[in-house]
């Protein structure tokens, strides 16, 4: 048996946003109308908190937003911390040392802020996705963020393949369990080639974001729809009731989802699309 109620999660970068960072007025409509119709609707994004207030004010959402791939959850009323999983100890300072030995360009999430030194500069751009606070150190593994009480939120480094291959088996040997580790190629933009290392606390993902605040909307997860277009997407369509790709998604995400929409970050309106679909919700 369903509930009543009804959610909503929508990823940001790919899916609710264009390159340029902007909404399409179609899919802020479209949500607006749902909030009308008394869905809940929550962002669940890669981006931390201040990379996401501003599309979150824009659609005039007041509930919960999973940031940080289900790391760090706030309410976006007040901007209270409901939830955060951080990287903190023994494994804090595993993953220090994998990357120091790296020597790549590292930047650390933490306190809803990112962190670098003059090795990180020329990636600059590209972490602003994730937060609109970048704050400069002469060196990033003795940046005050790491002793951020709550934990590390993530740690984001960038260079060369084998270095990072390295430091991801280094992590795998000291820290197997309390840390989640994504090694990946950038394929868009100006640093297309450069490979990535991401690295946040265990056992969370977007798919145990969407349960967590599914349960405290009070809504089961049969009644939740997602719409996603990348990888870290996967997870929140496996727990989702209705999950929609987006028309650009690879096809290893496409085949997860329930339903693939025809329209792309670029063209908008796929937010749009998944909720007259989902909730035979139009907007006008």
């Amino acid at each position: 048996m369903t509930s009543s109620r009804r959610l909503l999660a929508i990823d940001l970068d790919g899916t609710l946003l264009d390159a340029s960072g902007r909404p399409h007025a179609r899919d802020v409509k479209a949500v607006q109308a749902a909030l009308a119709a008394g869905v809940s609707v929550s962002i669940v994004t890669g981006r931390l908190y201040s990379g996401s207030r501003a599309a979150a004010e824009i659609l005039g959402l007041r509930g919960a937003v999973g940031c940080a791939d289900g790391s760090h959850v706030v309410r976006a009323s007040d901007h209270t911390t409901l939830l955060h999983r951080g990287v903190s100890g023994a494994h804090a300072v595993a993953l220090r040392r994998a990357l120091a030995n790296a020597k790549a360009a590292t930047f650390v999430f933490a306190k809803d802020a990112i962190g670098h030194d003059a090795a990180g500069t020329p990636y600059v751009g590209y972490m602003q996705t994730w937060s609109t606070d970048v704050r400069i150190a002469e060196d990033v593994f003795e940046h005050d963020l790491w002793a951020a009480d709550e934990g590390v939120t993530a740690v984001v480094a960038l260079g060369p393949r084998e270095p990072l291959e390295e430091a991801v088996r280094q992590l795998q040997r000291d820290a197997p369990d309390a840390v989640f580790v994504a090694l990946f190629p950038l394929r868009r933009g100006p640093h297309g080639g450069t490979w990535a290392v991401m690295v946040r606390a265990g056992a969370v993902t977007k798919g145990t974001a969407v349960r967590w605040i599914a349960e405290r909307e009070g809504v089961s997860l049969a009644d939740t729809v997602c719409v996603g277009d990348w990888i870290n997407d996967i997870p929140m369509f496996e727990v989702a009731g209705r999950s929609f790709a987006m028309g650009q998604a690879p096809d290893e995400v496409k085949s997860t989802a329930t339903d693939v929409l025809t329209e792309t970050a670029e063209s908008g309106g796929g937010v749009a699309s998944a909720i007259e679909r989902a909730f035979g919700i139009r907007s006008i």
